[in-house]
């Protein structure tokens, strides 16, 4: 098994392209708006919340981690899903303008299936790591529906 973040046990000869975490706190890339992500963060966990989102992309799958920790220790809920090649209508990436439109920009993968429509915001990404998410996605869901 491999040391993910999201501990997900890997099949057999199946390979991590990439494992996105996703920022489920700040706003955008922001300093500011991060600073205050952190700030929440820290304030939950004071108060023993903990969310970890994650995004696994393998040559073969593509997986959607959530978990939720309440208490600093009990698992509240953690939802696992499996993105179906075939019901996967597009992916991309938005690239929006934060703090009165002209200081950073927030860049956010997004996929949508006939089911559900999933964004995260890319932690400290910029145009070039956008691209390269999106391009690893799509090539992971291309691999798997061979």
């Amino acid at each position: 098994m491999s040391n993910l973040k999201s501990g997900i046990a890997l099949s057999e000869g199946e390979k991590v392209v990439m494992e996105i975490e996703a920022e489920l706190w700040a706003t955008s890339s922001n300093p500011i708006a991060q600073a205050l992500g952190w700030v929440i963060r820290i304030i939950y966990l004071i108060l023993g919340v903990k969310k970890k989102g994650i995004i696994v992309i393998t040559d073969k799958r593509v997986i959607e981690v959530r978990q939720d920790i309440i208490c600093w220790c009990l698992n509240a809920d953690k939802n696992v899903k499996y993105v179906l090649p075939s019901s996967l209508k597009e992916v991309g990436y938005t690239k929006t303008s934060t703090f009165c439109g002209c200081f950073c920009q927030a860049y956010h993968l997004y996929y949508e299936s006939f089911t559900q429509s999933t964004m995260v915001l890319l932690k400290g990404a910029d145009e070039a790591e956008a691209q390269k998410t999106v391009d690893a996605f799509y090539n992971a869901i291309c691999a798997a529906n061979k």
